[in-house]
């Protein structure tokens, strides 16, 4: 478990001035680009927990028929 950041902290606009570009961190940039952040506290209900599954699924199936 961790944060994700769908920007990267560099590429952030309050990093602007430290002069940061795209390609300084690829590490960064990829996991933003790949990784996905699922909800995930206490009090979710089986209702949110069922719509999540959902959106995966239709998302898988959706980008599978493009190949």
């Amino acid at each position: 478990a961790g944060i994700h950041y769908p920007v990267p902290l560099h590429l952030q606009k309050v990093y602007k001035e430290a002069g940061y570009k795209s390609g300084d961190f690829p590490n960064a940039e990829l996991a933003a680009d790949e990784v996905i952040s699922l909800p995930l506290y206490p009090e979710i209900s089986e209702e949110q927990i069922n719509s999540v599954v959902e959106t995966i699924k239709d998302f898988y199936k959706q980008n599978s028929e493009r190949k």
